[in-house]
């Protein structure tokens, strides 16, 4: 029997010049095909393309071995937590580990106590306790206001209140309804012109700013004369004026020695009038100032 020829029909043997024992197909006489390069060349290239991504991948999958070899090796390296049963979260808080240079110190706060108010010891028979009279509230021989020098003249202390204002006015009724329990009064002039300052004295500030708000135009202190002081304001107009601070209320009663009615054009009375006033309450401001420095250095 004749064997077949390959091109006719029947099995015949794939060649692959890649694969061993495979075989190469005849080229007979009459075929006149030759090989396809071009389709072999791009088969071999896709093979090795395949056969690179395997090295590389088979890389990559020992490096993450190794990775998480090195980490098992770090964990037990650290006590194996996991095993342990102490996970980071577990781990001592801040405040409970022990600082390096031990014991922090520690210091109580300190601050200045509140500053005394000196308006507290004026406000109260109680705390009001230094020594008073008038010449302590009204001292010298003289006062100066400014540029003004205003002579001074006779002074008066008196407990029973209603005994040292105008007999025709108001005041006495109200310095005794209110307990008054002491009247000071000193006089000043200067150039035809005086003024009396009259300052009650009071247990609390309350009955002194009562007496205070209770008086009207008809409560006027009496004027102080004697010592060379000729009397003022017996009958004429004169200027008045009341005000209290703490425990104190304070009057003042100003006018012309030679009976003349004081006008509002009558500028040296008025000067006269607040300077006194001013300075009356500044002393008896400094008079808080001085208890509250003392009581303070205590």
């Amino acid at each position: 029997m004749r064997p077949m020829s390959f091109g006719q029909g029947g099995p015949q043997s794939q060649w692959d010049p890649w694969k061993p024992n495979s075989q190469q197909q005849p080229w007979s006489d009459g075929d006149t095909r030759t090989p396809d390069w071009a389709a072999l060349a791009e088969a071999s290239e896709t093979r090795n393309k395949r056969r690179r991504l395997l090295l590389v991948g088979g890389g990559a999958l020992a490096t993450v071995a190794i990775g998480a070899a090195v980490a098992v090796a770090v964990v037990s390296a650290n006590g194996d937590s996991e095993a342990s049963g102490n996970p980071s979260s577990q781990l001592p808080s801040t405040a409970d580990i022990p600082s390096a240079s031990g014991t922090d110190p520690s210091f109580a706060p300190t601050s200045a106590p509140p500053p005394l108010d000196p308006k507290d010891f004026i406000a109260t028979k109680s705390k009001d306790t230094a020594p008073l009279g008038a010449q302590i509230l009204f001292p010298g021989t003289q006062l100066t206001m400014g540029e003004t020098v205003y002579k001074k003249g006779p002074t008066a202390d008196t407990t029973k209140c209603a005994s040292a204002v105008n007999d025709q006015g108001t005041l006495g009724k109200i310095l005794t309804a209110n307990d008054c329990t002491r009247l000071l009064r000193v006089t000043y002039l200067k150039d035809g012109a005086a003024v009396t300052v009259g300052v009650a004295v009071f247990d609390t500030e309350a009955q002194a700013t009562k007496a205070k708000g209770q008086a009207d135009d008809k409560s006027v202190i009496a004027s102080l004369a004697g010592g060379g002081v000729k009397p003022f304001c017996n009958a004429a107009l004169c200027r008045t004026t009341t005000n209290s601070y703490g425990r104190y209320a304070y009057f003042t009663v100003a006018g012309f020695f030679n009976g003349k009615d004081v006008t509002t054009k009558d500028t040296q009375v008025f000067q006269i009038g607040d300077d006194l006033a001013e300075f009356t309450f500044r002393q008896i401001r400094r008079r808080g100032e001085a208890q509250a420095s003392a009581a303070a250095n205590e």
